[in-house]
Order: C-alpha cells, then structure tokens, then sequence
C-alpha cells in the first residue's frame, strides 16, 4: 500500500487505525522532505502492516500546529492514537523502521 494523503477530513480515520501509524509532516518547497519522500514511500510499499501518511503543514496548517510542528520534515509514530515515538528531519529508512517497531 502506498502512502495515503493526510488531511483535517480524514486525520479522525487515520488516528483511529489498529495499525500502528507514520505520519510525515512535510512542504513541498522543503528540500530535506523532498530526500525523505520516496524513502517513506517505500516504507508504505513494503510495509503494509503500517498505515504510512504525509500531512503537507502549508494546506494542514492546524494539524501541525496540533502536533508542535516547528521544523520539517517531522515524523511522528502513533500506536492507539498516541504519539509513541517521533523524529526531526531526514533520516534512514532503517532508522523510521527503528521508530516504528517502537
């Protein structure tokens, strides 16, 4: 599965997943979130156990405001609805598989 587009009108859906959840708070002008996309894109190909969504802060600005978001990208890991793990700008794949196996 690919990663889904996170917005105000299905956040509710997303955060209620019994799958563990990746959000990637990102902009499109951001030069590190660029690096990091085709990497969480592949996280959601391979990894259909996840439920893997992008969140972009310039059209979801309340989501990220929800959040604490101040720099991006930001990835946040949520398990039942709670943020379990979180990171700050581009990482390795194998460190957001890190986050998220918690």
């Amino acid at each position: 599965m690919s990663a889904i587009s996170i917005n105000k009108n299905n956040f509710d859906e997303a955060l209620k997943s019994e799958k563990t959840v990746l959000l990637d708070f990102y902009a499109s002008w951001c030069g590190p979130c660029r690096m990091l996309s085709p990497v969480v894109d592949k996280i959601a190909k391979e990894n259909p156990q996840y439920l893997v969504g992008k969140i972009n802060v310039d059209e979801e600005e309340d989501l990220a405001m929800q959040f604490g978001v101040t720099s991006i990208p930001a990835l946040f890991v949520l398990k039942e609805g709670k943020i379990i793990n979180q990171s700050l700008g581009a990482i390795p794949e194998q460190k957001i598989l890190e986050l998220l196996e918690g």
